[in-house]
């Protein structure tokens, strides 16, 4: 049953889990989270992990009508190559809280998550993004920028738009977007976002590339080199 401080987190968009000492033994493969309401999520943990060397995080955050699955398989190539825990969850409708009403059960559901991880590995601090694809890149600026004291690094591929409630800090951020876009036209969305993120100070590297609603291998590849470095 969900904590009254989570409750009150969950409502403003604010996170309340912070990396730790883990007091759990976590190894490597891929694993499935038990959360709230029955809900699932997957851990990928690389098989360079090791325990006695903090490794970087990435929350994956998945398109409308897709599922921790999706989110994960974008960028779970590249964990290895750059020993990188990643994270993925189920948003709770067919898209995320705040794209369908207000803040609330996704952000409850990804504090647990991340709860769990910190528990079980070894996390480096200044290297914890959340990342995401269309209405999850979307969610992964909008919940990032709101939680620039945990994120220090804000992924999203092919956004729509951001919608803070409030902005804490200034992690970085990685954009990408297609010139061939039909579902988020570019010139609707990353060519307004990127300007406007950069105007009020946060440090942006954009990448536009010659293709659709999509995330090349190459691109994805960039965004996870850039979270380690």
């Amino acid at each position: 049953m969900p904590t009254l401080k989570r409750i009150r987190s969950s409502a403003t968009g604010r996170l309340h889990a912070r990396p730790m000492q883990p007091t759990e033994a976590g190894a490597p493969g891929l694993y499935s989270l038990s959360l709230e309401g029955e809900r699932n999520g997957l851990i990928y943990v690389p098989t360079t992990y090791r325990a006695d060397q903090p490794a970087p995080l990435v929350l994956m955050l998945h398109g409308a009508g897709g599922n921790a699955k999706d989110g994960l398989s974008i960028i779970q190539e590249w964990a290895d190559t750059f020993t990188t825990i990643v994270l993925a969850v189920n948003s709770h409708w067919q898209t995320w809280d705040m794209i369908v009403s207000d803040y609330g059960p996704d952000i409850a559901c990804i504090d647990q998550a991340l709860e769990q991880t910190f528990a079980r590995y070894a996390i480096h601090p200044n290297h914890i993004a959340i990342a995401g694809f269309s209405d999850g890149a979307s969610y992964a600026l909008s919940v990032g920028m709101m939680n620039g004291d945990l994120f220090t690094h804000l992924l999203a591929f092919s956004p729509g738009f951001t919608a803070p409630a409030n902005r804490v800090g200034q992690p970085r951020c990685f954009i990408s977007h297609g010139k061939r876009d039909t579902v988020l036209p570019i010139d609707q969305c990353s060519r307004r976002i990127v300007p406007r993120l950069q105007q009020t100070g946060y440090d942006v590297l954009y990448r536009e590339f010659d293709g659709s609603h999509t995330v090349p291998v190459e691109i994805a590849r960039e965004g996870m080199h850039w979270v380690t470095t």
